[in-house]
């Protein structure tokens, strides 16, 4: 009977730009999607592979079962049967590799940050707007099931007017010496540091939860300025922020306070939210991503004060009906699946990727913040955001 439905359902082929650590949750997402979502809306192949070294991308080709590869992304583009580019690749190919993708016909989700800046993103979102493709930026969090809850509460009024956003994301992957002067750490290649590869999730959520900023005051700062380059001994500059903080001021009036760094002892995935309202406040940490604190300010029981520990985990809660029984936790990596469902539930049905998931529209106006933020922080004053 299994194998009838099977033939109903339609077959997506997916080529991805990347074989390192950022496609592998994108890779086990596709293989592992319809053992979850039964019937899902559509049954994906990673079909093809691409990166820029040859013994690498075909040794990945070979452990991820990846029945193509390729080291130019422009004859993976090629493939007919490709009809989704999925682009892990480093920033400095989100742009040109999208906007052909785009000219091509085929739907794109690409990892964040979209592009190393404002001008860039705005010619990707052109393109996918003149191709009428479906578009999906790779801000994973908005898939976790105690962030969702939050949009769900935040929207069911129960925090009330939002006043407060507090977040930081901090690790401590930046601060060893010895790390030499990868792309990660150049401004033409990267765009932006710390505030690209992680404050741009921290962002994300704080526009998905909390609404449009109007204007930035930021500060940042480089605290290793030379790195050794790569398979040398002499020394490189370091042109992309280790750290960035800002205040933030929200259409809605709300405030934000803002912080991301990559030189935090101690701190390996450390992205946390407060919200706090007229009525109540929320509060989350990825570190224990399946719980979400809730405190209200009118408890029904006058003795019962403080912030409620709520275990995301039943299966009235987003997302968990699919997965296991009430108490069984999910991680990291799951998210990948809610997020590709999402993309390949739109792409089937025609319906909008916006608002739970992230359009390339969110994407640009991403960068268009991260932007203001260096510019506040270049020239020491707030800065309006301006799309």
């Amino acid at each position: 009977m299994k194998n009838e439905l099977l033939k109903t359902i339609p077959r997506i082929g997916v080529g991805i730009l990347g074989y390192g650590f950022a496609s592998r949750p994108h890779i086990v997402a596709l293989k592992r999607m319809r053992e979850v979502y039964w019937p899902p809306p559509a049954i994906p192949e990673c079909v093809a592979l691409c990166g820029r070294t040859e013994d690498k991308v075909k040794e990945a080709a070979a452990r991820y079962e990846v029945k193509k590869w390729f080291t130019d992304w422009r004859e993976m583009l090629k493939d007919p049967d490709i009809q989704v580019f999925d682009n892990c690749g480093a920033n400095d190919v989100h742009a040109e590799s999208c906007i052909e993708a785009a000219k091509r016909g085929l739907h794109i989700l690409c990892e964040k940050p979209l592009a190393r800046n404002t001008e860039e993103a705005k010619q990707m979102l052109d393109a996918v707007r003149k191709a009428r493709v479906k578009h999906m930026t790779g801000f994973n969090y908005r898939f976790v099931p105690a962030v969702r809850l939050a949009k769900e509460l935040i929207l069911q009024g129960v925090v009330g007017e939002v006043h407060h956003f507090y977040g930081r994301f901090a690790v401590d992957r930046a601060m060893d010496p010895n790390i030499p002067l990868r792309w990660i750490y150049q401004k033409p290649l990267a765009g932006s540091g710390a505030l690209g590869a992680l404050g741009s999730h921290l962002l994300d959520l704080a526009r998905f939860l909390v609404g449009e900023p109007v204007s930035v005051m930021a500060q940042a700062k480089i605290f290793l300025k030379k790195r050794r380059l790569m398979g040398s001994s002499e020394w490189g500059e370091v042109t992309v922020d280790d750290a960035v903080s800002s205040l933030l001021e929200f259409e809605n009036g709300a405030m934000g306070n803002f912080e991301t760094s990559r030189f935090c002892p101690g701190r390996k995935n450390n992205q946390f939210f407060e919200i706090n309202g007229s009525k109540g406040s929320i509060y989350f940490d990825l570190e224990e991503m399946n719980r979400l604190k809730v405190y209200l300010a009118q408890e029904t029981i006058p003795s019962i004060t403080g912030f409620h520990d709520v275990m995301v985990t039943e299966g009235s809660h987003p997302f968990f009906k699919e997965w296991w029984p009430t108490g069984h936790t999910l991680g990291w990596e799951h998210t990948f699946i809610h997020q590709l469902k999402h993309f390949l539930e739109a792409i089937v049905k025609n319906t909008p990727v916006e608002p739970w998931g992230a359009t390339l529209e969110d994407g640009y106006r991403n960068v268009v913040i991260c932007d203001a933020m260096l510019k506040s922080a270049e020239l020491g004053k707030k800065i309006r955001v301006r799309y």
